[in-house]
């Protein structure tokens, strides 16, 4: 497979030009125009940041990508699909206002914010994986696979779990619905949390298998009944029941690549990665620590894999600021396993590569 053309310009600005232009001129050179567009309903996928972070992508840049999108004939939306945690994005109600909180709104970005898996993280969609070796259906957002072409706006950073957080993570990840992501991040089955059970039942009535099980008025998940589709996790008004996270990482990044393949096989895609803030760890965190490195530059491509490797190559090649956890940290070659010792992030890509997502191999084109 010959190289994948990654597309990439820097930060420097002179007056009369912004970032917010050449982000635009990266993306039509990268060749978004080539896409059809017209009246297609347009999914750009971003992480709309847990609220207390503040690592996470600005909103204007979402609006520069909405803008050329609607001026090629598309209908854009921003979308992410529920979390798995507990946090402030586990519904779609609290997942809006976290983004509206966070400056993400029809009316600063110029379209509008859809959250793919509905209000419980249950409105899914079973996508088969040609040649997966670990999930044969993937459990993904339904207002993803329900657009004409989906397009990814990443933030790359480090990632505790994944050695980084970018396209394919944003994609495979985020993309997967609540069950979707208990699969990915779990070997297991979910289990309840007896303090927080509260007896009301609702997990056994969702359930089509008879695995919730009640005794003292608390319940169980037999794991013999359980098929792991993860509607408990949805309806249980406490938060009660547990996804497991027993995953190696590996393997968690290996179920990521399938998971991308699940959403960009068959229509057009294309992803953006911008290499700034590079945080430590996910914009998850309802915080975020110091930057790593220096800001890098914006990149693109039609190969999410070429992409992330072009954009962990440069990330790679920063010096460490020595105020941050990368500066403590024992030095490495590699920056992301310095700051998370227990992470691979070639697993994902080298895996990604093998099921015919795209290639690590990339020529780097500079736009100014």
């Amino acid at each position: 497979m010959k190289p994948s053309k990654v597309y990439y310009t820097n930060l420097r600005v002179k007056n009369g030009d912004n970032l917010l232009k050449k982000l635009e001129r990266l993306i039509r050179k990268a060749g978004i125009d080539t896409i059809d567009f017209d009246g297609k309903f347009t999914a750009i996928k971003i992480h709309f940041g847990e609220p207390g972070n503040l690592a996470y992508l600005r909103p204007n840049y979402a609006k520069a990508v909405a803008d050329v999108v609607k001026s090629l004939g598309g209908k854009p939306f921003l979308t992410d699909c529920n979390t798995l945690y507990v946090g402030a994005r586990k519904d779609a109600l609290e997942h809006m206002d976290s983004a509206y909180t966070n400056g993400f709104s029809p009316f600063s970005t110029g379209c509008h914010v859809i959250i793919a898996d509905g209000l419980k993280g249950t409105d899914e969609v079973y996508v088969p994986v040609e040649g997966g070796e670990y999930v044969k259906e993937a459990k993904i957002g339904r207002a993803v696979m329900d657009a004409d072409v989906f397009i990814t706006l990443s933030h790359f950073k480090g990632h505790e779990c994944t050695g980084f957080g970018g396209a394919l993570k944003n994609i495979g990840m985020g993309c997967g619905s609540r069950a979707g992501k208990m699969e990915m991040h779990s070997s297991g089955k979910p289990h309840v949390d007896q303090d927080l059970c509260i007896g009301c039942r609702k997990c056994a009535q969702i359930c089509a298998h008879g695995a919730p099980e009640f005794k003292d008025n608390k319940a169980t998940i037999n794991h013999d009944k359980c098929v792991g589709c993860g509607r408990c996790l949805g309806v249980c008004p406490k938060d009660a029941v547990c996804p497991a996270s027993d995953e190696s990482n590996d393997i968690l990044n290996y179920k990521i690549a399938e998971y991308t393949k699940a959403v960009i096989d068959g229509r057009p895609s294309f992803h953006i990665n911008l290499v700034i803030d590079v945080s430590p760890f996910c914009d998850c965190h309802a915080e975020n620590d110091a930057a790593i490195v220096p800001d890098v530059g914006f990149f693109a491509s039609f190969d999410p894999v070429a992409l992330d490797v072009a954009c962990a190559d440069a990330v790679n090649a920063q010096p460490a600021i020595s105020n941050s956890l990368l500066g403590e940290a024992e030095q490495d070659d590699d920056h992301f396993h310095a700051v998370s010792p227990t992470t691979n992030w070639k697993s994902c890509v080298e895996h990604a590569e093998k099921i015919g997502i795209g290639t690590m191999e990339y020529e780097l084109i500079e736009v100014k």
